[in-house]
């Protein structure tokens, strides 16, 4: 859980800092702490394959204050909580077009390396990032719809971020067992 903290850190201030202020101070902060958790977790020996949401944030930050500067008065800026959730289900869907579910680089760092290379252990992690991919696009539908009929709710904003975090979170927590379950049962049954 603090691992899945660290790596959404960024889009959180970003959240925060853009709700509070400005989007183009929350897009700096945003980036500024997306290359410090990158720098960061480069040093402490971690994988590329486990910093994808990191590297996503980097990547669409960096984008955000480009645009915040090229065009400070965007149609775009009202829409960035729903820009936020389009980009992270993009980069869900991205990672399982590719077949590297961007859950598989944080897995491996829990899940004994036995069975890194087992179908299961993929299957898992692509099920893990589907359900943050539809997760994080129904957030971002619902935040557009959301901001086109009352940008102003800042309450159901709140609201349904939270929702679209904490479920895919319960999940991520519960699916592995519930498979490691399943397995045991069915390695006992006769064939």
């Amino acid at each position: 859980m603090n691992r899945y903290l660290i790596s959404f850190l960024p889009w959180i201030a970003y959240a925060f800092v853009a709700t509070s202020d400005d989007w183009r101070n929350g897009a700096e902060v945003g980036l500024a702490i997306a290359l410090v958790v990158i720098y960061r977790d480069r040093r402490t020996g971690k994988h590329w394959d486990e910093m994808v949401i990191e590297v996503s944030a980097a990547v669409f930050f960096a984008g955000i204050t480009w645009l915040s500067y090229k065009d400070p008065d965007s149609s775009l800026i009202p829409y960035g909580p729903a820009l936020v959730d389009a980009w992270l289900a993009l980069t869900a869907f991205g990672s399982l077009a590719i077949g590297r579910p961007f859950t598989l680089g944080i897995a491996r760092r829990i899940a004994p390396e036995k069975v890194w290379k087992t179908k299961a252990f993929f299957r898992t992690n692509a099920v893990i990032t589907t359900v943050w991919g539809v997760s994080f696009a129904g957030a971002a539908a619902a935040l557009a719809v959301l901001i086109h009929h009352d940008p102003k709710a800042t309450t159901a904003s709140i609201v349904i971020k939270v929702v679209s975090f904490l479920i895919p979170v319960m999940f991520t927590m519960r699916y592995p067992a519930t498979v490691a379950a399943r397995q045991a049962r069915s390695a006992h049954q006769p064939v």
